[in-house]
């Protein structure tokens, strides 16, 4: 099982970005999904997560700025960040658990799988 992650890069305050996540070697529709990120010296975060079902869940300070989705046609999920701040700034991860039609969880260690990440730098 891999998941490639992509979209990261430099942007200014306010501006947008899409992160992708491609899946392969399982089809993840059944499985819940999600992106993380950290930031220098902090520690790994949830950012949104997605259900199999079709729920979703934000970090607080994410809310009504990014949008998660998902195609499961291709295999892909997708982070859709908008009004970027500076704060937003960390290495993106994105990540799948492995139990299938499992409830839905923010914590890190519920996710088996993980991307490599892909930097997201907000400039002010």
């Amino acid at each position: 099982v891999q998941l490639q992650a992509s979209g990261g890069g430099l942007v200014q305050a306010g501006g947008s970005l899409r992160l992708s996540c491609a899946a392969s070697g399982r089809t993840f529709s059944n499985y819940n999904m999600g992106w993380f990120r950290q930031a220098p010296g902090k520690e790994r975060e949830f950012v949104a997560v997605s259900s199999w079902s079709g729920v979703s869940t934000y970090y607080d300070s994410v809310k009504g700025r990014f949008t998660i989705s998902r195609d499961n046609a291709r295999n892909t999920v997708y982070l859709q960040m908008n009004s970027l701040k500076p704060e937003d700034t960390a290495v993106y991860y994105c990540a799948a658990n492995s139990v299938a039609f499992s409830r839905l969880r923010v914590e890190n260690d519920r996710y088996d799988y993980w991307g490599q990440g892909t930097l997201v730098t907000v400039s002010s």
